[in-house]
């Protein structure tokens, strides 16, 4: 196997190999013959599955400059080096299946990274700094001990595609609602209880899939004409007759849930709502762009925060809505998706900006 082992590296540094595959080769240690002398600076894929590697060597980076992918699914890898973060080509990343518990915030630094794939390790949390991996296409942390997604990853603009399943998640941040290229989310076999109130406003997202969370039981209205996965949601709430534990779960900013009969709307909501109209009149765009509130006007950071990322937009005319909403109830199995999802007990809740939209708000499709 070592003889084997050798002649590939050799045949791959005299032929200027841009792949080298060594899957299978039962390796515990990075081999040395690829970072001996000036390494391989012409190979730009290398294969490394299946084998028993622990850590990569620190002089990565310097050794093999130019990888564009990285394939070291399952191994028995506990950490990355910090150096990873100079390969500023790679756009593939595959870590799946290892031992990782930890993911250094250097890997912020792969700005050429498109596609970085962890499923299967034991991480527990995520470096803020993955929200500066702005063409990140594809991300997969499913199978992990995840009890919550960094508000930053909205930083990721290019991000299309998003796996959560199977990790410890009891909430989405609704930061993330502003991913305007996200087509397929995927969060099945979390402890979810609820769902953002923007959660599928964006066109773009087509695809969600939210399965065997038990505790979720309300679903945005926007998602009704969406691909959606829900089998086995609500298992464990039971719907009352008027369906208020569809709203189980809210953001601490709602302070109030208004009913079709009452018409006052808060002087606090309103407040938000004037300013957020002067601040963001004209822009078009889907995503805010960085809120700077000229002096003498002074808020909290919990309201600008709220200001910049309101807590949704009514499902009937768009108004921004920040600590008050109007939330009307479909059972799933009064529509016509009944037939398709048997096994699930949610409703589609659309939140609305006052009395009137809610009154006026149907479910069309």
């Amino acid at each position: 196997m070592a003889t084997e082992l050798h002649e590939a590296i050799f045949m791959a540094k005299q032929e200027r190999h841009k792949n080298l595959f060594l899957n299978y080769r039962n390796l515990n240690h990075f081999p040395v013959e690829l970072l001996k002398d000036e390494g391989l600076q012409f190979l730009e894929r290398l294969y490394m599955k299946r084998n028993s590697l622990t850590t990569l060597p620190d002089d990565l980076a310097q050794k093999l400059p130019n990888l564009i992918e990285l394939y070291l699914h399952s191994n028995n890898i506990i950490l990355i080096p910090e150096a990873i973060g100079s390969l500023s080509r790679l756009q593939s990343l595959d870590l799946s299946n290892n031992a990782l518990q930890f993911l250094c915030p250097e890997i912020g630094r792969l700005r050429s990274l498109r596609h970085l794939r962890l499923s299967n390790n034991q991480l527990k949390c995520f470096p803020p700094e993955i929200g500066d991996l702005q063409d990140l296409e594809t991300l997969d942390v499913s199978m992990n001990q995840l009890t919550f997604l960094p508000e930053r990853l909205h930083r990721c603009v290019s991000l299309q595609n998003l796996t959560a399943d199977h990790n410890l998640l009891t909430r989405f941040p609704r930061q993330l609602c502003w991913l305007q290229r996200l087509n397929h989310l995927s969060m099945a076999a979390n402890r979810l209880t609820f769902l953002p109130l923007d959660l599928g406003r964006s066109r773009e997202l087509q695809f969600v899939f939210v399965d065997s969370n038990v505790d979720l039981i309300g679903f945005p209205s926007y998602l009704y004409n969406k691909v959606i996965g829900c089998s086995g949601c609500g298992l464990l709430a039971q719907m009352s007759r008027g369906g208020s534990q569809a709203l189980v779960g809210l953001p601490a900013e709602v302070k109030l849930m208004n009913s079709e009969t009452e018409n006052v709307v808060p002087l606090e909501e309103l407040a938000l709502r004037a300013l957020h109209r002067i601040y963001y009149h004209g822009k078009t765009d889907l995503a805010p762009s960085l809120l700077s509130l000229p002096p003498p006007l002074c808020l909290p950071q919990s309201l600008l925060q709220l200001l910049h990322f309101p807590l949704g937009h009514c499902h009937r005319c768009s108004q921004a809505m920040f600590t008050t909403a109007f939330p009307k109830l479909f059972p799933l199995s009064d529509t016509v998706l009944a037939k398709v999802h048997r096994r699930t007990t949610v409703s589609f809740v659309a939140y609305c900006c006052s009395s009137h939209c809610l009154r006026t708000f149907y479910l069309q499709g």
